[in-house]
């Protein structure tokens, strides 16, 4: 009789032990908002490396785009480091299966509150987070190393045949690709086309795939506009941009499902310092030949490096 109610109040016990860590994952995850996070005073803002939106803790589009908005909220600054293969997954508090589509499962730690480091937006990733309104303009390109002997495609005025062209130097050598990036040659119907395509390590950096095409090591890669920009200036004499593999695409911060506030206070501000002059300072600052790349993604936006 004894050794019966002993086992029943373990019994009990863990019953409420389990109740009680369920009701604080549950308060953890609730804890997501704009209220939950202006109430903790800060705002985590998971950057990965790439380009120059993330170029350190203080430097780089995104990173000070991030830190005005947390000054504007009134709450503080934190920039919390993360990969290419994990960063999703610390924004939301879940692991990620890719194939056969994504799909989001499981529980982890959640790391941050927005991500800022130019994430282009794919159908795939709104299954599992929201984006903001477009912070950069970008599409993919096929850039060759000058010395492959791969030469660009002449223009057609047709962005279809112009697309087509590009895909069929694929043919002349090794092309970069990272699987489960904007870089995915599944996205662009690239794969099973007898394409020599060399799969860059998802470990590494997408800042690391220039040097190693430069290096030799592939004779093309797939880059997507805001990398080839700041490609062009530090190695223009060492590669070519071929022609394009994708339509017009952009990019946006990164948000949970569960921060509606918190994204659109972000969508206000972005409008606040594009009509500013803020925006437009750090784009001359990070990306100064972008207007001329993309001229209409820029249009009538408050520039004050074109004032008088």
């Amino acid at each position: 009789m004894k050794s019966a109610i002993i086992k029943n109040n373990i019994f009990t016990v863990s019953r409420l032990l389990c109740a009680f860590l369920l009701l604080a994952y549950v308060g953890a995850c609730r804890a997501q908002d704009l209220g939950e996070i202006k109430e903790r005073g800060v705002l985590r803002h998971l950057g990965v490396p790439y380009a120059n939106f993330v170029v350190s803790s203080t430097e780089g589009l995104d990173v000070e785009i991030v830190r005005m908005f947390a000054e504007h909220l009134g709450v503080r600054y934190e920039y919390v480091p993360a990969e290419w293969t994990e960063v999703i997954q610390d924004l939301i508090g879940q692991e990620l299966e890719f194939r056969p589509s994504m799909r989001a499962y499981g529980h982890r730690p959640v790391r941050g509150d927005i991500i800022g480091n130019g994430l282009t937006i794919l159908v795939s990733r709104q299954k599992v987070i929201d984006y903001s309104e477009p912070t950069f303009p970008s599409a993919v390109w096929l850039l060759a190393r000058a010395d492959s002997g791969i030469k660009p495609i002449v223009p057609s005025g047709n962005l279809a045949q112009d697309i087509k062209a590009t895909k069929s130097r694929l043919k002349q050598g090794r092309t970069f690709v990272m699987d489960n990036s904007c870089i995915d040659p599944r996205l662009y119907d690239l794969e099973g086309k007898g394409y020599r395509l060399q799969r860059f390590s998802t470990k590494a950096s997408l800042n690391d795939i220039v040097p190693a095409l430069v290096k030799k090591e592939s004779e093309m890669t797939l880059l997507d506009v805001p990398d080839i920009i700041v490609s062009m200036e530090k190695w223009s004499r060492h590669v070519t941009v071929i022609g394009p593999i994708s339509e017009a695409q952009l990019m946006g911060a990164g948000f949970r499902k569960s921060s509606p506030a918190l994204r659109q206070a972000f969508n206000e501000f972005l409008e606040k310092i594009r009509n500013d002059g803020t925006y437009m300072r750090l784009i001359r600052k990070y990306y100064r030949s972008a207007p001329r790349y993309v001229p209409d993604f820029f249009e009538g936006m408050t520039d004050p490096g074109l004032a008088g």
